[in-house]
């Protein structure tokens, strides 16, 4: 549980955040003595207006969801606390419009319940057309647990929002909206799961409560609450196990939803807010897989996002819509569709693209199947292969030193890309042991590095190693020619030219170069391997105590660099010593 905020004043927070709200959607105005966000009048013409609202901190629900074709009115209450009757009561009455009727759509928790309740019941005293929609769509809340109160409303009630939304856009009366919403609401069953509880901005920090390190909660709560179990399984089994609560006929206690392979249906995968978009990609995927493979269910419609939130909470959520037909002349997934001018909604494609989803894929490049030239220029592919061998073993021997010359001065990944690199050319080698053009047996390299080797010094080593190729490509000889020193020479000269354009790197700067160059100069300088490894190895020991111009050392900052080489460099002098090494 992390409990660093950057605003940490609670009364603060919220208004500031429902004030940026108006900032990015000029559709809304805020009403901040009673904490409402609400359609401008002129945004839109005279509707149903769709009210909703609950605590903060599970934004962007529900004020980033105001504007045309989703809600006209949410209250917000204090975190995690429901908006009083009156707050409610003055957006009915006061923030939206009225003539055509109000919808409200709460969450099935007590507080809200109660207080959105007595709004409802006096505006319809005052004679207001107002009717009320409680979702309560979590399975993680059985039905003997649940009792009396039934299941919490979490993420499922957005798709309420939405389609109910929309619907009241097109000008429909209450009773259809109203309707719609409730078939909605009874067709959606969700589930959540998460690493960890979240910490209130204000609140002592409680960690009596708080989950293990390996621990996930799933059912867990949008405010902390408890869910129906802890384990320690991995995401496989968390999916798993959370899809069986939704899903299995046969579990009485939870069986809400009779979901079959024939069914339409829409899949929510909701951040609760602290999972990263690279993350939430693989656990949508997760999802989707086994919603296919396990229960043969394969939505129509898949959004995956942040909808509703549990302040930083480190889970997600999975919802699931039974498809029904709505009866009032537009179906459920033309309203899921319809466009929104909101800056909480994010699902942008379109019913045509969903109805008709292009088909064509590239399975191969533009360039698959031109092949490179040979230079014309011969090795001996045996000699060579056995020098680069013994190069790579000794770059993956200094593997440790290199990680830990990165790990004082860098980000510690040097080590792991030269080792994962070496390692793959090491696999495949082998292969090219028949190949005596030098160019195309530097072209089998350049693929591996290519595809094995990945920051910065990937991109540098895979440019210069295809300026080489080009290097010897450049000096084309006949067959019987054989790539001499000077020929090497001279191709690493073109190379370190080339790596120029996309590197300003130059000796001193505290870089592979510095190891690099002087192996190059000497090489030219003499044609004699043997000097230009150990020329390498000296301008690598020359970085010791070098400050950068160039690469993460410079904003890492910190002394270290005065007791270690450049680990770059470093890993580069020991290829260089091991390749002299072999070719003698």
């Amino acid at each position: 549980m992390s409990s660093k905020h950057f605003i940490n004043d609670p009364t603060h927070l919220v208004l500031s955040a429902l004030k940026s709200i108006t900032l990015t959607n000029p559709t809304t105005a805020l009403d901040s003595e009673n904490k409402v966000i609400y359609l401008r009048p002129d945004a839109a013409k005279p509707q149903v207006s769709l009210v909703s609202g609950g605590g903060s901190g599970h934004e962007p629900s529900f004020a980033a969801f105001v504007g045309p074709g989703l809600l006209s009115g949410a209250v917000a209450g204090t975190i995690f606390a429901s908006p009083s009757a009156e707050q409610i009561r003055r957006c009915i009455l006061e923030r939206v419009e009225t003539s055509k009727g109000v919808l409200v759509v709460v969450m099935n928790y007590t507080g809200d319940v109660l207080n959105f309740g007595m709004a409802v019941e006096k505006a319809k005293a005052a004679g207001m057309s107002v009717e009320m929609v409680v979702m309560g769509d979590d399975a993680g809340v059985g039905r003997a647990r649940g009792g009396k109160v039934g299941r919490r409303g979490i993420a499922g009630t957005v798709l309420v929002h939405k389609i109910a939304g929309a619907l009241a856009a097109t000008g429909a009366s209450l009773k259809d909206v109203h309707k719609v919403a409730q078939l909605v609401a009874d067709n959606t069953v969700s589930i959540g799961s998460s690493l960890s509880h979240v910490h209130v901005p204000g609140r002592d920090k409680g960690e009596a409560d708080e989950l293990k390190e390996d621990e996930v909660e799933i059912g867990m709560g949008i405010h902390n609450e408890p869910g129906s179990e802890k384990t320690t399984a991995d995401l496989p089994a968390i999916v798993k196990t959370m899809l069986k609560y939704m899903l299995d006929p046969e579990d009485k206690d939870r069986a809400f939803l009779s979901v079959s392979k024939s069914d339409e249906t829409v899949l929510l995968v909701n951040n609760l807010g602290g999972v990263s978009v690279l993350e939430m990609g693989g656990i949508t995927n997760e999802v989707v897989t086994q919603l296919s493979e396990t229960h043969g269910i394969k939505p129509v419609r898949i959004i995956s996002g942040t909808f509703m939130t549990s302040l930083n909470g480190l889970g997600f959520s999975i919802s699931l819509l039974k498809i029904q037909d709505s009866g009032v002349g537009k179906s459920i997934l033309e309203l899921l569709d319809a466009p929104a001018e909101c800056s909480g909604w994010a699902a942008a494609v379109s019913s045509n693209t969903w109805a008709k989803p292009p088909t064509e894929t590239r399975e191969k490049g533009a360039g698959a199947g031109v092949e490179n030239k040979p230079c014309g220029l011969s090795l001996d592919p045996q000699l060579a292969t056995k020098a680069l061998k013994q190069a790579l073993e000794r770059v993956i021997k200094a593997e440790p030193d290199i990680t830990r010359y990165d790990t004082v001065v860098g980000d510690g990944d040097c080590g792991i890309g030269l080792k994962r690199g070496a390692e793959g050319i090491m696999e495949h080698i082998d292969g090219a042991q028949q190949e005596k053009d030098a160019a195309l047996y530097l072209d089998r390299i350049i693929s591996i590095v290519e595809n094995t080797m990945d920051g910065t010094s990937g991109a540098l080593y895979a440019i210069f190693l295809n300026a080489l190729a080009h290097g010897l490509r450049s000096q084309g000889g006949s067959s019987d020619t054989q790539a001499d020193a000077q020929v090497w020479a001279k191709a690493l000269s073109i190379a370190m030219q080339s790596m120029g354009k996309y590197t300003p790197a130059q000796p001193g700067d505290r870089t592979l170069v510095d190891a690099l160059a002087p192996f190059v100069e000497q090489l030219g300088a003499s044609g004699d391997v043997q000097k230009a490894a150990q020329a390498a190895e000296q301008g690598s020991k020359n970085t010791k105590g070098m400050k950068a111009s160039l690469g993460r050392t410079v904003y890492i900052g910190g002394s270290g660099y005065e007791e270690v080489p450049d680990p770059g460099a470093h890993g580069l002098a020991e290829f260089f010593s091991g390749l002299a090494e072999g070719l003698r």
